[in-house]
């Protein structure tokens, strides 16, 4: 029976930097962050959101205010948990970044006449006129990120965009 300070002289093995099947691209030994796909994806996000959150200022929204907002006028939900769960945050944030949005009186909570326990949310007159606006203020952040892509690399990011996605089981 080997002792404990005979099983801690064992080297371990270098962990798999890539699972059967998928390309190696990066390997755990020579990992560089800013070489990442990940990394530079993460800072395009984070900089994308404070450009939107500029943007959305005049407006009187955050980044994080004008998403549930447009969701419900889309059509992509008009309950707190059908917009967490688009939003991917909890409930409970949710639900009190709509008690705000309420407060602003953008949005106003409604029983379901069918099912008395169900509230659902709609946008007030000012909750709509905003979500009118709100794609023009995304739409120049967007432009602005693409400035210098032509059309062609365009529709080729939006597609390797939509590639990751689903080869991470998001949804599309």
């Amino acid at each position: 029976m080997a002792t404990k300070s005979a099983r801690r002289a064992a080297p371990e093995a270098e962990p798999a930097s890539v699972r059967p099947g998928d390309p190696e691209y990066y390997n755990g030994a020579e990992y560089q962050i800013g070489d990442s796909v990940g990394f530079l994806l993460r800072q395009v996000r984070i900089h994308m959101e404070r450009a939107v959150d500029a943007e959305m200022a005049e407006l009187d929204l955050t980044d994080a205010q004008w998403g549930p907002l447009l969701m419900i006028a889309l059509g992509k939900g008009d309950n707190a948990a059908d917009l967490a769960r688009f939003g991917c945050i909890d409930t409970g944030a949710m639900t009190r970044m709509l008690d705000r949005l309420e407060a602003k009186g953008l949005l106003r909570r409604a029983r379901c006449q069918n099912d008395r326990r169900v509230v659902r949310l709609e946008l007030t007159e000012e909750g709509q006129r905003l979500c009118r606006l709100v794609p023009y203020g995304l739409s120049r952040v967007l432009n602005g990120m693409l400035r210098d892509f032509t059309p062609a690399e365009h529709e080729t990011l939006r597609k390797l965009a939509r590639r990751m996605l689903t080869n991470l089981g998001g949804a599309q």
